[in-house]
């Protein structure tokens, strides 16, 4: 076993959010079910799955696929809630855990192999503890290094020791894009580039991948070879990273926790920064009135941010503050202490200009500076759009005033006679006037049928020069559509491909809309 990928078992629960949503809503286990983010799938039961419903599918898509679908949204305070339970039932066979996301923990095995008589009973141990001590059901696997182990779970493997690089060697090169690693860029270069395989990746040479791909490849190719993503840093780390908060009266309350957490959070994230550092593996300790202790660490994909550490602290004190009464602490807590397991440097953080040693979430700040500039000109002197319903993309688009609800109120409404997918990338704020032709050099116009009197073949933008139709759609036609307040009129649109024109060589596709004069 090398240092650099220390060998691990990894203990997985499948659909995590969708359990953990289930759950908490009292859904039946075999119901079908998806966690919705910004309208898109990010997890779905295995019951969805075998109607068509995976990972990145629209809301209508995956509804139209399974009628029956219940739809969750995504809350990780809730996942991370609900996983205290088998994160306790893990750690009361064995020390270390790491909590890589609320659904994956990760186990070093060495001392605990040897403790339970081999990897296989350790395995097994474990199954039988969380399915006996959070009633969940999940799968085990082990290799060398937290890649490798978390693949190996997920097809219930036990690799042999130093067989992490011939394990993923003919794995597919899509399983670099592990939830919350965003390589989708990179795995799709790749395989356009021909390598169909983590195998093929790990097979170039370290320099070449860092002359020649983005910095996140380095760490994807030491993945694919079966190493650590990043090297282990020899640097002794100074004692005052290390934050420790002692409150005169006890945490008992999620609502204090979460008072708390933001403040650890952005002092931990300052002392780091000072040091040019940052944090990837988080201990948080808690010390209670009756002089119990409870560790936690948190293994992060990405350097934690203050936002990032502090939605951690939070998570993990709604935990044990939420969980069961007979694996709750017995007291308030009274303690708290941040310890960095593990950092990188400061330039493996990615941080807007002037974030350094304070609170990199500038989303938060902005929001406070457009309240403010609302107390001094009114609430109509920041607006923001929301995209709702309508037949134009030019009304669809509604602002609203800062701080309102930004949800569509007829988006869901059928509009018919609406333009069909996909929208234009470009709306004028004034119609620019176009000339259509057919064959014979007649102006092309829509009857009261819905037709077109005949199939345009030139179309003049603008008094420009004429280009060739080379595909059209439509006429799709609006009963109702306004083009002014107060005089309802029928409006026909259509969709034309023109010809290339020689000074850019590209081909042009416009939306037209036609209304009788």
């Amino acid at each position: 076993m090398s240092a650099d990928a220390p060998r691990l078992l990894v203990l997985w629960c499948p659909d995590w959010p969708v359990v953990a949503a289930g759950a908490a809503a009292g859904t039946p286990p075999l119901t079908p079910a998806a966690v919705f983010s910004a309208n898109r799938v990010v997890a779905c039961s295995a019951a969805a799955r075998r109607h068509g419903v995976g990972r990145g599918m629209r809301r209508r898509d995956a509804q139209s696929r399974c009628a029956e679908l219940v739809v969750h949204q995504h809350d990780p305070e809730r996942d991370a809630r609900l996983f205290e339970p088998v994160a306790a039932a893990v750690e009361a066979q064995a020390v270390g855990i790491e909590v890589v996301r609320p659904g994956i923990v990760a186990v070093p095995v060495t001392g605990a192999a040897g403790y339970f008589g081999g990897e296989e009973a350790l395995a097994e141990l474990l199954l039988d503890e969380v399915s006996a001590g959070a009633g969940v059901e999940c799968q085990v696997g082990i290799a060398d290094g937290l890649f490798a182990a978390t693949l190996a779970t997920r097809r219930s493997v036990l690799v042999p020791p130093g067989g992490s690089a011939a394990f993923l060697a003919p794995l597919s090169i899509t399983e670099l894009d592990q939830p919350g690693e965003d390589r989708s860029e990179l795995v799709g270069l790749l395989r356009r580039l021909g390598l169909k395989t983590l195998g093929a990746f790990a097979a170039l040479a370290e320099r070449d991948i860092a002359g020649r791909f983005p910095q996140d490849a380095i760490a994807a190719h030491r993945l694919a070879r079966g190493l650590s993503q990043r090297p282990p840093l020899r640097r002794a780390l100074p004692p005052e990273l290390s934050i420790l908060e002692e409150f005169e009266h006890p945490l008992e309350r999620v609502d204090e926790a979460a008072f708390v957490a933001k403040n650890l959070g952005e002092r931990f994230f300052a002392a780091l920064a000072r040091h040019s550092l940052a944090c990837t593996r988080l201990a948080i300790v808690a010390t209670t009135e009756a002089g119990d202790e409870r560790v936690r660490v948190w293994r992060c994909a990405e350097p934690l941010t203050a936002r990032a550490t502090a939605d951690r602290v939070r998570w993990q004190c709604e935990g044990w503050l939420t969980t069961r009464r007979e694996a709750r602490p017995t007291a308030g807590i009274i303690r708290l202490q941040l310890v960095p397991e593990e950092v990188v440097g400061g330039q493996a953080l990615q941080l807007q200009l002037g974030s350094v040693g304070r609170d990199a979430d500038a989303a938060e700040r902005a929001g406070r500076a457009l309240v403010r500039i609302q107390g001094l000109l009114g609430p109509d002197a920041v607006l923001a759009p929301v995209l709702d319903g309508g037949r134009d993309p030019g009304v669809r688009v509604r602002l609203v005033p800062w701080g309102e609800p930004r949800a569509p109120a007829t988006a869901d409404q059928p509009w018919p006679g609406r333009l069909p997918a996909p929208s234009p990338t470009l709306v004028p704020p004034e119609p620019t006037p176009v000339r259509v032709l057919d064959p014979v050099g007649d102006v092309v116009r829509c009857t009261d049928r819905g037709e077109l009197t005949y199939p345009p073949t030139t179309v003049s933008v603008d008094d420009s020069q004429p280009r060739r139709v080379l595909g059209w759609a439509g006429p799709w036609v609006c009963r109702r559509a306004l083009s002014t307040p107060r005089r309802p009129q029928r409006l026909a649109r259509i969709q034309v491909i023109l010809e290339a024109h020689p000074a850019d060589d590209s081909e042009v596709a416009l939306l037209l809309a036609w209304r009788p004069c």
